[in-house]
Order: C-alpha cells, then sequence, then structure tokens
C-alpha cells in the first residue's frame, strides 16, 4: 500500500441551515478526519442521524463544507482538495477516478438499462462504445438482470431492479475512490452475493472505498476496519433526512 491514503479527511466542518426555521443552524459534521488507503474498504457507521449519507455526499463533491480539506489522490491527476475544488475539477475527478453508488438511480428518460451503464465506462475514457456494451451486458448478467431488460428505461423497473443497474454503472470502470453508501439495501440473498464479490475484486484492484452497510453481514464480509460517527451537536432526531 502506498504511503499516502487515497483518501485524506482532514477536520471537516458540514451545517445545514434551516431558512424556513429562521435560520436555525444544525451541525452534522464537526472535525470529522478519516483516511483511507488503496485496496482498503471502511464502514462508516453510528446511529441514524450522524451525518454518515451526509459526509458520502461531501466525499462525493455533493455537498459544500464550511472547513476542513477532503483529499484525494489519484494516479492520472494531482491530488484535489474537494472541499476547495471547482465544479470542473469535481467533474474531471468523477470521471477520471471517483465512482458512487448511491441508494437511488438518477437517469435520463428513454435511455435503456445498457446504455445506461455503458456511459460510465466511455465518461471514464476506458472503452470504446463496443466493449463499453460488453462490459455492461457481463456485469448486468452477472447481477442476474434479466436480459429482456437490458433494453428498457431504469425508470420503469422495480427498485431492487434499478439498484442492480446503479451497482452496474458504479463497478464497470476502474475508480480509485468507490462510494457505496447502502448498495446491497434492495437485493436478494443471491445479489448480495455478487456485490460482495465486485467489492473483493475492487479492493483487490487497489481501489479504496467508503460505504455504508446496514447489512452486518455484508459489512462484515467486506469492511477492512469501521470508522464512527458519533453526534455533531443536539439536533433533531430527522436530522438523517437531510441527508
Amino acid at each position: 500500500m502506498n504511503s499516502l491514503p487515497v483518501l485524506d479527511v482532514i477536520g471537516l466542518r458540514k451545517t445545514f441551515t434551516l431558512h424556513l426555521r429562521e435560520g436555525l443552524q444544525l451541525p452534522v459534521l464537526q472535525g470529522v478526519s478519516l483516511a483511507v488507503g488503496r485496496g482498503e474498504c471502511v464502514a462508516l457507521v453510528g446511529p441514524s442521524g450522524q451525518g454518515k449519507s451526509t459526509l458520502m455526499k461531501c466525499l462525493y463533491g455533493s455537498y459544500g463544507a464550511e472547513g476542513g480539506q477532503i483529499w484525494v489522490r489519484s494516479a492520472s491527476s494531482d491530488a484535489l482538495d474537494l472541499v476547495t475544488a471547482t465544479p470542473q475539477q469535481v467533474l474531471a475527478l468523477r470521471r477520471q477516478a471517483l465512482a458512487y453508488v448511491s441508494q437511488f438511480l438518477r437517469v435520463l428518460p428513454r435511455v435503456s438499462a445498457l446504455e445506461v451503464v455503458a456511459e460510465r465506462a466511455l465518461d471514464a475514457g476506458e472503452s470504446d462504445e463496443r466493449r463499453a456494451r460488453e462490459r455492461a451486458a457481463e456485469l448486468l448478467a452477472r447481477l442476474n438482470l434479466p436480459k429482456g431488460l437490458w433494453g428498457l428505461p431504469p425508470a420503469t423497473f422495480s427498485g431492487g431492479e434499478q439498484q442492480r443497474v446503479n451497482i452496474a454503472r458504479g463497478f464497470i470502470a476502474s475508480a480509485e475512490l468507490l462510494l457505496l453508501d447502502e448498495p446491497t439495501a434492495s437485493l436478494d440473498a443471491m445479489n448480495r452475493r455478487v456485490v460482495v464479490q465486485l467489492i473483493e475484486e475492487a479492493k483487490t484492484r487497489g481501489t479504496a472505498i467508503v460505504g455504508i452497510f446496514h447489512d452486518e453481514e455484508v459489512r462484515d464480509a467486506v469492511a477492512d476496519r469501521c470508522h464512527t460517527l458519533s453526534a455533531a451537536a443536539a439536533a433533531p432526531t430527522p436530522l438523517e433526512e437531510l441527508a
């Protein structure tokens, strides 16, 4: 493992302001620090409302932060601090080195499942169109998505079917940092085992992984260690809904 981690979070702070409640301040992350090396999977743990999903969105650049640093080190570019990065830099990092499997699949209407998955490989510049589609088909088959669905828009699929498309999209291109937010939440036992295999293969390739796994069996199978998030401050129980 290289001496420098792929991900280095230092003193991260994130607060939500509720403008409809007279500017009430809800501190979610206060001084979070975390380092993840190549080939390592770290599971975020802690009670609901402690900011796990908020941290994941900060790591993907979807949420800004009030302070601290989020360094991502990629072999294809200089180290980038996501807290101060420009939107263009964040998008470039996502194409080249950063992948995210969220709990929800967001895609354009009328785009087929096969195209949704292949598009990620094309964006990363790893494949031509033929090879991208072949790789997408391999992953969808491995995740037991019926072939008859591959040419249909995922918006018409069940939750579990959409999640399998989401997982295939997240794993189709090489990533130096992979974020997994409840990747197996909608899956049956057979497909949970496939996801565990995909995670282990990514670790073998040297991918650094941060994940939220409420399924303890999956977490125990893939996580090298856990990082516990504790309450930043007294806050309403539904805080996680803001994440």
